[in-house]
């Protein structure tokens, strides 16, 4: 079946428009309160975080409100980091967790991402569930009156989630002497991540930590660290971290003012910890747009790299499935499991902190660990109401740049599943590899939606 709300990572979309609205928040709460309230003979909690977009206060409410009129018990966080969410709904045992955050889009987005209480993002299946409670009849979810949920804030969840975070980090280890430049997109993590990193013995100069409802992700964090590298060399920096909105992706800047990404972070972890007996299998999950030059990398270390499907979700149940405990993506998903359920942008920066410790060398030395292959990737809007990669040209285009790639390339084309938005991504020889992404994205532009 295909799902009509959720997408890839939850459901997402521009908010007062569907299904971003506070109508569907409020559906979703009773939906997913049914779903999950199997056993009524005792209290049930649902945990909601957020992060600093203007909106996450309609979505809050109506969320609440949802879910304590069919007889959940509510508690809230506040902003804070989707990991952190993940990492409470499973300490403080609540039966699911909830994070308001549309991640590395734009303030007008925003999405709703769902919990089970392992501190899992829950499957096809469970999201199928609860899609068909949200479209019954919704007056089979409400609670008695003397059922009803309460609701809470829980006013100690940043500093529960910073001392997870922080023992994570070797005990006998100090950030002592490392100058640390610090971008929090003006998103959920802009208090947390300073402050672990100053605990932790860093000098911090901390960026774009001033949200103000408008401003997460706007040419900062994760998905534009540009600004990140200028600082870096401005300071005399030893490292850049740069974290996206909601705080689950890691890009790193070396203290050259170069930007690395997911791909050669993960390499460097798998690496270390295959060095020092940390991995519990021979295999690190990644997806269809790792670089090849990573996979090739990892062979030489003695790994496997197993490729998923895009998005983080697909790594975690990936690496559930086979025992693997180094994973993500090259976009900044670092997925280490023995420390988390999910990608966690602080954590995996401190993983990557104490190999730099270790190592006693410059980042520029020290987190590199392969040349990449030629790669690009563009973003192509398209029309609502169209469906570019169905149609023959594209598929024709398609066939026709695979075969320029030849055998020692590789051409992969998707749908974006939280916007409108087809990615088109090319890796082999530099010049062949622009000329196709350019001609494929011309034509899937040339798409028009048919007229009515």
């Amino acid at each position: 079946m295909v799902k009509r709300y959720f997408g890839t990572d939850g459901i997402r979309g521009t908010t007062n428009k569907f299904p971003m609205t506070a109508e569907m928040a409020m559906r979703l709460g009773m939906a997913a309160a049914t779903y999950f309230r199997k056993d009524d003979t005792r209290r049930h909690s649902v945990v909601i975080g957020k992060d600093t977009r203007l909106s996450g206060y309609m979505l809050e409410s109506a969320l609440m409100a949802g879910f304590t009129s069919a007889g959940m018990d509510v508690s809230l966080f506040g902003p804070l980091p989707t990991p952190a969410v993940a990492i409470l709904t499973r300490s403080l045992r609540a039966d699911m967790g909830v994070m308001i955050t549309a991640s590395h889009n734009p303030f007008q987005d925003n999405g709703i991402k769902l919990f089970g209480p392992d501190g899992q993002k829950l499957d096809d299946k469970a999201e199928l569930e609860i899609e068909a409670l949200m479209d019954g009849d919704h007056a089979l979810s409400l609670a008695e009156p003397t059922q009803v949920g309460r609701a809470k804030r829980i006013d100690d969840a940043s500093a529960r989630y910073m001392e997870i975070v922080k023992a994570t980090f070797p005990r006998q280890m100090r950030l002592s002497g490392l100058r640390i430049v610090i971008d929090c997109a003006n998103g959920a993590a802009y208090h947390v991540a300073p402050a672990v990193l100053w605990e932790l013995g860093a000098e911090v100069v901390p960026l774009n930590d001033e949200p103000n409802g408008f401003n997460i992700n706007e040419d900062c964090g994760a998905v534009s660290p540009e600004g990140l590298a200028q600082e870096v060399v401005k300071y005399r920096a030893d490292i850049g971290l740069a974290l996206d909105g909601d705080a689950d992706r890691l890009i790193v800047c070396d203290e050259k003012g170069q930007i690395i990404d997911g791909d050669q972070l993960i390499g460097v972890i798998a690496s270390v910890w295959k060095r020092e007996g940390r991995l519990k299998t021979n295999q690190v999950i990644t997806t269809q747009m790792s670089n090849i030059a990573l996979e090739q990398f990892l062979k030489t270390q003695d790994l496997e790299m197993v490729r998923t499907k895009v998005g983080d979700r697909y790594v975690v149940e990936n690496m559930r499935k086979t025992g693997a405990n180094v994973g993500g993506e090259q976009s900044g998903h670092i997925v280490l499991p023995d420390y988390g359920p999910t990608g966690d942008g602080l954590i995996a920066a401190l993983q990557l902190l104490s190999v730099l410790i270790k190592a006693k060398k410059p980042a520029s030395e020290v987190l590199r660990v392969f040349t990449p292959s030629p790669q690009l990737l563009k973003n192509v809007r398209y029309q609502q109401g169209t469906d570019p990669l169905a149609t023959q040209a594209v598929k024709d285009a398609l066939k026709v740049g695979e075969e320029a790639l030849g055998a020692n390339g590789r051409l992969f084309v998707r749908k974006s599943g939280t916007e409108p938005v087809i990615r088109v991504m090319a890796e082999g020889e530099a010049e062949r590899v622009k000329k196709v992404v350019n001609e494929v994205c011309d034509v899937i532009k040339s798409v028009k939606a048919p007229k009515t």
